[in-house]
């Protein structure tokens, strides 16, 4: 399964993720033989899942999604093998974070290589494994534009390069001098999502930001503020590399900003 799954250039983080998801299943079946795998079998493992286990929603479609990729891309099965519903997801709003704790956070961030990698995250709408992905190359400072390459659903965008941001990185790239990946860790290797993690928290902390939030709500904050500054859904789509506007809508259930300043139909009338 591992092999299929390098071979159809997977990002690392999904190969881990099926791999440990399918070897939890074939505990479960164990010591059935793997021919028997079927979708009586899978639905009894899943409804295991939330009734005993109380497994997360998105454990449990990480789980199928591990399933399926088994039965339809390794032994080339059709459809009908694996014939079961999802979980649906419950609907809930993203954290954002206002223009003022975003600064805060910064300033609250010293180290040249940390507000580097944080402020780029915010200012560019990335996701924290296009961060560490991100090669010095696809810094393109003359048409001030990132290339974020083999995104979600091995995609590839271009996103924004802020002005500000783009002091920063080279001030950043004086004093590192990173070699091939823009941020790298020891020995020139990648630097780690749980280092980025650890400087967020951190950073969160020194901050005295209480609201819950994670280095995606910097990401979710970059749309927000986006919408509410007048940029049109579309663009910030693209610039998110989301399939569908549908999920992109959800940014115009928290942009406060937009809400204050839309004006009851009764205070128009008035006038």
């Amino acid at each position: 399964m591992q092999d299929v799954l390098r071979r159809k250039n997977y990002s690392l983080n999904t190969q881990q993720s099926y791999m440990h998801m399918f070897t939890l299943f074939l505990k479960y079946m164990y010591p059935q033989p793997m021919h028997t795998i079927n979708s009586s079998i899978i639905k009894e493992y899943h409804t295991k899942l939330v009734t005993q286990d109380h497994k997360s929603i998105s454990f449990q479609n990480q789980s199928i999604n591990a399933i399926k990729f088994y039965l339809e891309k390794v032994l080339k099965q059709p459809s009908e093998h694996y014939d079961f519903e999802r979980p649906k997801k419950p609907k809930r709003l993203p954290s954002v974070l206002s223009t003022k704790q975003i600064l805060d956070l910064l300033d609250a961030t010293t180290n040249l290589k940390h507000k580097a990698i944080l402020t780029l995250i915010y200012s560019a709408g990335l996701r924290i494994s296009e961060c560490v992905n991100l090669q010095i190359k696809d810094i393109d400072s003359d048409t001030m534009r990132i290339w974020v390459r083999n995104g979600k659903g091995q995609k590839d965008r271009i996103t924004l390069l802020s002005v500000d941001a783009l002091f920063l990185l080279r001030n950043y790239y004086k004093h590192y001098t990173p070699k091939k990946w823009l941020f790298e860790g020891v020995k020139g290797k990648q630097y780690s999502a749980s280092s980025i993690r650890s400087v967020f928290n951190k950073s969160k902390r020194i901050a005295k930001i209480t609201m819950p939030a994670t280095v995606h709500t910097l990401r979710h904050s970059f749309a927000t503020h986006l919408l509410e500054n007048g940029t049109n859904l579309r663009y910030i789509q693209k610039l998110l590399g989301h399939n569908s506007s549908k999920t992109t809508e959800i940014y115009t259930h928290v942009a406060s900003d937009m809400l204050t300043n839309i004006k009851s139909p009764f205070d128009l009338i008035k006038k």
